[in-house]
């Protein structure tokens, strides 16, 4: 269940980052009150102002510098170690945070709940940012550890398109890394264990418009003298829910949903437009472009068919998360070694979201782990629910976790001998332009409150 930690003082905070991180409880009351702090005030991709100035600020505060904005309110810091690289050249590898909210209502009845009408972190990406927090400052402490640098980077609109993910790679988040991390709450997940799997993660998915348009509008007495646009898409609809298993290996995942439909407004006039949209989520690339082309096909034979102009528009979304089998293994390595093999759960098979963090492991080998954070019927509620919540114990644990298995992965002769840095040139968004990275080393307190006073811990019936 949610932690009873409230952020109401600062000032009971130790100042020294040295004295937060040496001492569990004080991180775990951090780390909490940096989320809290992050769900009482989320915001939507692209307009995450205010939550990036907070991780500037909060970061800077702790002894930190901070290179931002990028990517828009993209942030990120470096954490170059002391000790010798395992061959004696410069490494660096990454670690990625999402910062944005969704577009929906937070209906919790606690007393972090959102403070911004119509957005929420239902997502768990204020826990996610809360442990990015975490890891920076634990390897900031960690220096003489840290055989190469650490990038730790803090990135906007994961949940909408065009994804935050490309866009911080073309701004050059990725510029020199050898390999990226990251994490992602998980309600199915019991608290104290993390999931891992090797290869494909997450599905492909990617968003699609249809619009069948007539000249004019027709009668519902005589649907015969036009186009009924309405019973033409629902052709449509019911062709594309027959493509997967029919077109495509019925052994591939894939799963097309459509989940809006917009007509007239009137009982008997057919209307000039109809619409529907959805998703196509796919787990192999070839299956998503076969059902593509057959979507696209459908839509134009249709219209023949029944002389209407029928229009098909996708917005391509992130490819699937395939996770590397040897980064994979260095995260269970340091599972076990902080927490015993019983922490460790092998996902059975790949999810059908989709996930932007592919975008990174397109170019760079890495591992994208589950963290468990469910303990009762209030943390289990699922992605995007409007009563989504988080027990909040993992926090501290998984900054841990996370920082162990860059250090491990620096360390790992094996790893960093076959690896090589990401190069950004010939690196294309298709024109997308960006805003230029403003570097800034200006120095402040970090900018929320904690209260120092420890709570007692949940209890396991999920009350507060």
């Amino acid at each position: 269940m949610p932690s009873r930690v409230s952020p109401v003082d600062i000032a009971q905070l130790p100042d020294h980052v040295a004295d937060v991180v040496a001492d569990e409880a004080t991180l775990a009351r951090l780390l909490i009150a940096i989320r809290r702090h992050l769900h009482m005030n989320p915001e939507v991709g692209m307009r995450e102002h205010s939550t990036s100035q907070f991780i500037r600020r909060t970061l800077e505060g702790y002894g930190l510098d901070v290179t931002g904005p990028v990517a828009g309110t993209g942030l990120y810091v470096d954490i170059e170690g002391t000790k010798a690289t395992v061959d004696g050249r410069a490494h660096r590898i990454g670690y990625r945070a999402d910062i944005d909210a969704l577009p929906a209502s937070d209906q919790k009845h606690v007393p972090y709940r959102s403070q911004n009408p119509g957005v929420a972190h239902l997502c768990g990406h204020d826990a996610h940012t809360s442990v990015g927090i975490g890891v920076a400052l634990i390897l900031n402490e960690m220096r003489d550890q840290i055989p190469g640098t650490v990038r730790v980077f803090f990135q906007p609109n994961e949940e909408g398109l065009p994804s935050g993910a490309p866009l911080m790679i073309r701004s050059g988040v990725l510029d020199g890394l050898e390999a990226v991390y990251g994490i992602h709450v998980d309600p199915t997940l019991d608290v104290g264990r993390y999931g891992l799997l090797t290869g494909p993660v997450t599905a492909a998915s990617d968003r699609f418009d249809v619009y069948v348009r007539q000249e004019g509008t027709g009668h519902s007495a005589r649907p015969h003298e036009g186009a009924d646009t309405v019973w033409i898409a629902n052709q449509i609809m019911t062709q594309y829910y027959q493509l997967t298993g029919r077109v495509t290996d019925a052994r591939n995942a894939a799963v097309l949903t459509i989940c809006r439909m917009q007509g007239g407004d009137a009982h008997n006039v057919i209307p000039e437009t109809a619409q529907f949209g959805g998703t196509l989520r796919t787990i192999n690339q070839a299956d998503r472009e076969t059902i593509r082309r057959h979507m696209r096909r459908t839509a134009e034979e249709f219209g023949r068919m029944y002389d209407a102009h029928v229009e098909l528009d996708f917005e391509n979304g992130a490819p699937p998360v395939v996770n590397d089998e040897r980064a994979v293994r260095n995260v269970a390595h340091s599972i076990d070694h902080l927490f015993g093999e019983q922490a460790i759960y092998q996902i059975p098979q790949s999810s059908m979201g989709g996930e932007d963090f592919a975008y990174y492991l397109k170019e760079l080998p890495g591992a994208f782990i589950r963290v468990g954070t469910s303990s009762s019927p209030k943390t289990s509620f699922p992605l995007h629910h409007h009563h989504f919540d988080i027990d909040e114990r993992p926090l501290a644990p998984t900054a841990r976790l996370m920082a162990r298995s860059l250090i491990d992965h620096l360390g790992n002769e094996a790893l960093m001998e076959q690896s090589s840095p990401f190069q950004r040139e010939g690196y294309d968004l298709d024109g997308v332009s960006l805003p230029e990275t403003q570097p800034r080393s200006d120095r402040q307190r970090p900018a929320f409150n904690a209260n120092a006073s420890t709570s007692a811990p949940p209890s396991e019936n999920g009350q507060h």
